[in-house]
C-alpha cells in the first residue's frame, strides 16, 4: 500500500471524487447530491446490498443509509471529527508540497490503522473458531 500511488492522490481533487457518484440514488431536490458529497470528501463505493455507501477518501470513514436532507459535510464532521481533509483551511490546489506531504503522512497512518484493525479482527475470529474446535475435540464431540 503506497499512499503516493496515483489512485490515492487523484481523490484529493473534487472532480475525481465527483466521477465516482455515477448511479448515486440522490440527485436534485436533495441535500446529499453527488456535488455536495464530493465537496465533503466522499467517494461513492456502492455494494449490492447498500447502493448509497460513501467513504471519505482521506479518513476512510464509511457511511450509508443517507436521507435526502442529510448534509454531507455535517455528517462527515459528526462521524469523523478528526478528519484532516475536512479540517483543511484552503483548497487542495493551494497546498504547499510540505502541507501535502504532511497530509499524506496522516492518510498513510489511517490506512495502516484500518488494515491492521481488519487483520486483527480476522485473526480474532479465526482464533474463536479454532478454540471452539479444540474444545469440541477435547470433549470428544468430533
Amino acid at each position: 500500500m503506497n499512499p503516493f500511488e496515483e489512485v490515492y492522490l487523484k481523490m484529493y481533487f473534487y472532480e475525481n471524487r465527483l466521477k465516482t457518484f455515477e448511479g448515486w440514488p440522490f440527485n436534485e431536490d436533495c441535500t446529499c447530491t453527488p456535488e455536495n458529497m464530493a465537496k465533503a470528501g466522499f467517494i461513492h463505493i456502492p455494494s449490492e446490498n447498500s447502493p448509497d455507501t460513501a467513504m471519505c477518501f482521506f479518513c476512510l470513514k464509511e457511511l450509508e443509509g443517507w436521507e435526502p436532507d442529510d448534509d454531507p459535510l455535517k455528517e462527515h464532521k459528526s462521524h469523523s471529527s478528526s478528519c484532516h481533509f475536512i479540517a483543511l483551511k484552503k483548497k487542495v490546489e493551494e497546498l504547499t508540497v510540505e502541507e501535502l506531504l504532511t497530509l499524506q503522512k496522516e492518510k498513510h497512518k489511517l490506512m495502516l490503522k484500518k488494515t491492521g484493525n481488519e487483520a486483527i479482527a480476522k485473526f480474532e475470529e479465526a482464533a474463536k473458531l479454532k478454540g471452539a474446535n479444540i474444545v469440541k475435540t477435547a470433549m470428544g464431540e468430533e
